[in-house]
């Protein structure tokens, strides 16, 4: 969304509204027509869209950048820096969730100042529209909460301040906020128009949100919420996630051809879509730069052994790693041989590995026809074990005996020699940023095509439906490159419901990898155990073998003879300090944070503090 540019001035004066600024002066007989006025902007459309452009500037989410590591997808920095929480450590002090209703009191205030504008302002049809968009934030806020915590306050309309007992507005039942978030989204979706273009493009569209009412029909199916496996809700699901589907095809969208491109430009797979653009709203997205470029997210998201290799071969057959045959050097190299060169186009659209054409510029963007020929190696050796007196670099402190990094081309913070690459703006280069500003452009989807029929798969196959929820995950592997197979089953090889379930796990971490999904996937299905049960956080180095040396700027590591010169190797724990090592010890007792417990003593009788947290309110009711 390109709205900040557009808008700058006129949401000052909104802000300005908002905050009561007068400019009116007892005793004087004439109007002063520069004052601030706020029945103003009830009768400009333009400032009556502005206010609108607020909520959207609130509200529409950020690329998380580092959110991978609270799961099983990354790790930032050098390790050492597993999560509080997901090492088991719990406190209803810091695991909690704000009550936060800013952006609800703007929609409510929105919507109800609006009932009055007169045609001669806005059409019906354009008042039902932005109506129908405000919906779909409030909607959009409380499910943020409701998931989090359960049940909250429904407030639906403008407060008077000066009534002090109408502040006062318990904690409703989770169903009754599920009920209102469904039915403000029912609404949205039937005032909304299918698509948007021209200087439209971007804003909330039917598809959207249907989609959102099909992301929380999931969610309130899922385990987290459905503890007896209620199979009505999962047919509510499915339905939503069939009619999100159909609207998004009815409005043009689809699977984008080119998986890597997604995030570059306009196209018909970003149901929702913000635009990050220089100067008003770059991306500081740096998981590639020079140390001493420190103006981003250098060296956040690194790819961690689980995502490795979770991706799947070009058959569609799963990328399998026998950690004890690595010692076999024949095995060892035909681990490799399919670990870089047999993948699914979305393992290189994701994930950069050492030993490959370094990124920026890229030949595949739009634009670009000069293709950088030069590798980037971040590769490791052996080296001597450290005797007590020698000082090692800060990253190589007991994170790995006897190994070392051997960097060319650069001075990377690397611990696993892979870099997310989704989504990184390309056409920068890396030697021309080193102090100044990212500038960096992108375009984030926070609901794509693909999650849609994602959604449509777990529904279908919680249903009964596994036909149709094979066709749609044939349609998202198809895309990602694999081979249909003369099964023309793309790989996909499960027979019953359980085994198919576990296909959509793995499906869903590979296609919505580095996009804020992973964790809170692993949560609605109640499954925290597969992270315990990895133990540590683990890594696979490309090391050099014993005697080679590193390979030269124009070698690659898709080269057989240059990787030849290579093992695999994997690393235990990347969360190994000096102090203690790391491992996952998630709690399989607390699945709901609890509410803070600061706003809890303002109304305490109002504000019931959640059943796993030593109080009384019950979020699956």
């Amino acid at each position: 969304m390109k709205y900040l540019n557009q808008f700058k001035s006129i949401l000052y004066v909104v802000l300005l509204v908002a905050l009561g600024a007068s400019s009116c002066t007892k005793g004087l007989d004439y109007e002063n027509t520069g004052a601030i006025n706020p029945k103003n902007v009830w009768t400009d459309s333009v400032l009556i869209k502005a206010y609108l452009n607020d909520i959207y500037g609130g509200l529409m989410p950020r690329w998380e950048l580092g959110s991978g590591a609270n799961a099983d997808e990354g790790i930032n920095a050098a390790g050492g820096n597993l999560g509080s929480f997901q090492q088991g450590i719990v406190d209803v002090a810091v695991n909690f969730t704000n009550l936060d209703y800013t952006y609800i009191d703007k929609a409510n205030y929105f919507m109800d100042q609006l009932e009055g504008v007169q045609e001669s302002v806005l059409s019906a049809t354009t008042k039902n529209r932005l109506i129908g968009e405000a919906k779909f934030w409030r909607a959009w806020k409380y499910w943020e909460m409701v998931s989090s915590i359960g049940g909250v306050p429904l407030i639906l309309h403008t407060q008077d301040g000066s009534d002090l007992n109408s502040l006062k507005v318990p904690r409703s039942k989770t169903s009754e906020c599920v009920a209102q978030i469904i039915k403000d989204l029912d609404e949205a979706a039937s005032s909304l128009p299918p698509n948007y273009s021209g200087v439209d493009y971007g804003r909330i569209n039917r598809a959207a949100a249907l989609g959102l009412k099909a992301r929380i029909l999931l969610w309130y199916a899922s385990p987290l919420f459905n503890a007896t496996n209620d199979q009505a809700r999962w047919t509510n699901a499915y339905n939503a996630a069939k009619a999100a589907v159909q609207a998004a095809d009815v409005a043009g969208f689809g699977l984008f051809e080119n998986y890597r491109l997604i995030w570059y430009s306009r196209n018909k797979e970003q149901i929702m879509v913000r635009q990050y653009y220089y100067p008003d709203s770059y991306m500081n997205f740096a998981p590639i730069r020079p140390l001493a470029f420190t103006n981003g997210s250098t060296n956040s998201d690194q790819p961690i052994l689980p995502l490795l290799i979770a991706y799947p071969k070009r058959d569609g057959s799963p990328m399998q790693l026998d950690q004890n045959q690595l010692s076999n050097p024949a095995y060892n190299q035909q681990f490799l041989t399919d670990f870089y060169t047999n993948r699914d186009d979305r393992f290189y659209a994701t994930i950069w590995c050492g030993g490959t054409v370094y990124p920026t510029p890229d030949v595949n963007v739009i634009g670009m026809t000069t293709p950088r020929s030069r590798s980037y190696w971040q590769a490791w050796t052996w080296k001597e074990k450290a005797t007590p007196s020698t000082v090692l670099p800060a990253r190589d402190n007991s994170l790995f005996s006897g190994i070392s990094p051997l960097i060319q081309n650069g001075d990377e913070n690397g611990v696993t020699g892979f870099f997310q690459r989704k989504g990184l703006d390309t056409l920068l280069d890396r030697n021309a940023l080193v102090g100044v500003a990212a500038n960096a452009k992108s375009w984030f989807s926070p609901m794509r095509y693909a999650e849609l029929l994602l959604n449509l798969a777990e529904s279908a196959n919680e249903t009964g439906r596994s036909g149709e929820a094979l066709n749609a995950l044939y349609a998202i592997r198809k895309r990602a490159g694999i081979a249909a197979g003369t099964a023309i089953n793309y790989g996909i090889t499960a027979t019953g419901q359980a085994d198919l379930r576990q296909v959509i796990i793995n499906e869903r971490q590979v296609e919505l990898a580095f996009e804020g999904f992973r964790y809170a996937d692993l949560r609605r299905w109640k499954r925290y155990d597969i992270l315990n049960a990895q133990g540590t956080r683990k890594g696979l180095l490309l090391m050099l073998n014993k005697g080679q040396a590193l390979p030269g700027n124009t070698d690659n590591i898709m080269n057989a003879a240059v990787r030849s010169k290579f093992s695999a190797v994997v690393i235990e724990n990347l969360d190994k300090t000096a102090s203690a090592n790391q491992f996952y010890k998630l709690s399989l007792k607390h699945w709901f944070n609890s509410l803070n417990p600061a706003q809890i003593s303002i109304e305490p009788d109002q504000l019931p503090q959640n059943k796993e947290w030593g109080g009384t309110f019950d979020p699956l009711q």
